[in-house]
């Protein structure tokens, strides 16, 4: 039992801050300290997320296998807790000026990075559960924060019942697999499900699996929730949703089809390359006709999920290395392109239509310079590090046999060029109209000045990530 414990200590120590947190706000001043408490809950996630990351090598199980510690997992985690504490210390002054900044939001997070964090350490169907829910019913209270916007509560409750239905479809799959399977474990379930040997019933609850974990990473056809999420939640929670949960579903995702289904990747790899082709071309078209630069970036995600999947159809070493360089692209792109929108604002307002950026160069050069590297990083456009994050998906498919879908990539990244290019037009040669107030809070530049810059110097160097995600990849594909 010691052992256990030893192994998932930083979920422990995670959680016991939580609930410690929770009792003394009840009994004090509450929300008074809420801004206090946003930045210890996110000092303790930086590091915790440090001391994974330097917590050494080697793999460790707990609880009989149900829980793993190895580079994948630890590789993940810190992604997860780098992102969430920075969108946390991001959104603190939007969230105070708006009078949305209450105790339970920085508790409600961490509590959904423990749940991710047991995601991507899963090693049976049971604590993958354990960890999608705990995840999910924090997600589904967080959306909703803003109950004087009718669009917030409408937020909460799209995600709340269609996350339900998700959750049922996972269930029914996990049901099918220990049926055929006879065992929830995933290290049982791979020697069963032999390749050339998986059962008709086996093969349904692997298609329901995907189904339930392509809902969390808003692939289509199970993206329905994500424009309307992304649009009525405050931006700092949409800057959430954007990112730490992204990575972690999508190393959840790898983590079954690896370690539970290893054995039979042509049985399932053509069907997360199919949510990959049409992740990537809903992404590209549905984007083009958006205005509101919320529902837009919804749109955006819904194509970088299809593009990372790529990695992940590809079912080889190199398919998982590129998903994890792809996402921690992805994620940077993602803060940094955010915490540009939260300085838009009109009378103290927020401002979300991109027609509103008309000119914007003239008057904010410096920042609109900024914009112009994250959307040329987000359209993959060279040299930016965007380029590099597509490049190495796509090279995955084209030596894993499946090169159609590397033309199917390019072909969605050509035609979702375009609404990121419309943005820079915006700012450099549109229309004279009402001119947009910036924030100066230095928190914002701060993140929006390093996101853009890490797309320049990760030309040069990648800040090490290539060979950690070589390293997570070699573990989970054996």
């Amino acid at each position: 039992m010691q052992a256990d414990l030893s192994v998932i200590l930083p979920e422990v120590i995670l959680s016991i801050f939580v609930m410690v947190a929770l009792i003394g706000a009840v009994y004090t001043t509450k929300d008074k300290l809420a801004p206090v408490l946003l930045w210890v809950t996110a000092a303790l996630m930086v590091v915790l997320g440090i001391w994974i990351g330097t917590s050494g090598s080697g793999t460790r199980v707990a609880f009989g296998g149900m829980f793993v510690d190895d580079a994948f997992s630890r590789f993940a985690k810190v992604a997860i807790l780098l992102c969430a504490a920075a969108v946390m210390v991001m959104g603190q002054e939007y969230m105070s000026k708006r009078g949305m900044l209450r105790f339970e939001y920085p508790l409600l997070v961490a509590l959904s990075a423990v749940g991710m964090m047991v995601m991507v350490s899963a090693g049976d169907l049971m604590s993958l559960y354990m960890g999608l829910e705990l995840q999910s019913l924090a997600l589904y209270v967080v959306a909703a924060l803003r109950r004087d916007s009718v669009k917030s509560t409408e937020a909460g409750l799209k995600y709340f019942v269609l996350g339900a239905l998700s959750s049922g479809l996972l269930l029914y799959g996990a049901s099918l697999v220990y049926g055929f399977a006879g065992t929830t474990l995933f290290s049982g379930i791979i020697e069963v499900a032999q390749h050339g040997e998986v059962s008709l019933g086996l093969l349904f609850g692997i298609v329901f699996l995907i189904s339930g974990l392509a809902f969390k990473v808003s692939a289509v056809p199970f993206h329905m929730w994500t424009p309307d999420v992304y649009e009525g939640a405050p931006t700092p929670i949409t800057a959430f949703f954007a990112s730490a949960p992204k990575v972690a579903a999508m190393g959840l995702f790898a983590r079954v089809l690896h370690d539970a289904f290893g054995h039979a990747v042509a049985d399932w790899s053509q069907v997360v390359a199919l949510l990959s082709v049409l992740s990537m071309f809903l992404g590209a078209v549905a984007a083009i006709g958006q205005t509101d630069i919320k529902r837009l970036m919804a749109y955006s995600s819904i194509a970088h999920m299809g593009y990372a999947l790529i990695g992940l159809a590809a079912g080889t070493e190199l398919g998982v290395q590129a998903l994890l360089i792809y996402m921690s692209i992805y994620v940077v792109m993602n803060i940094g392109t955010f915490a540009f929108i939260m300085m838009l604002q009109r009378d103290g307002k927020p401002v979300t239509d991109i027609r509103a950026l008309n000119q914007y160069s003239k008057r904010e050069p410096g920042r609109a310079l900024g914009v112009l590297i994250l959307m040329f990083s987000l359209a993959g456009v060279p040299p930016m590090l965007g380029f590099f994050g597509k490049f190495f998906v796509l090279r995955a498919a084209v030596e894993a046999g499946m090169g159609w879908l590397a033309v199917a990539g390019v072909i969605a990244s050509v035609i979702g060029a375009f609404y990121y290019l419309r943005i820079v037009f915006y700012m450099y040669f549109g229309a004279e109209g009402d001119e947009v107030e910036t924030n100066r809070s230095p928190v914002l530049m701060a993140f929006f000045a390093a996101s853009a810059a890490i797309m320049l110097i990760g030309v040069i160097s990648t800040f090490g990530i290539e060979g950690a995600a070589s390293a997570a990849a070699a573990i989970l594909v054996h």
